[in-house]
């Protein structure tokens, strides 16, 4: 089991996750997202338009995802 938090997921808070994979741990991330944005928290919001922008970017998008991966991946087991 690893934790990351938002931030380190690409959002805007502290809140953590737990997850054994990092397919896991991008739903967990992604649940948040869609929480913060039915609650239109402005910095989650903020944060969500970037990633829409890199989203317009396809090996943008993968880089950033691809980096997301690498950091869940040095992370150590709880």
């Amino acid at each position: 089991m690893k934790t990351m938090t938002c931030k380190e997921m690409g959002g805007a808070c502290d809140a953590t996750f737990q997850a054994e994979t990092f397919e896991d741990m991008a739903i967990l991330s992604k649940e948040h997202g869609m929480a913060m944005f039915q609650a239109q928290d402005q910095a989650h919001l903020k944060v969500m338009g970037e990633v829409m922008t890199l989203m317009q970017a396809p090996q943008a998008f993968s880089d950033w995802m691809n980096s997301k991966r690498k950091l869940f991946d040095s992370i150590a087991e709880d």
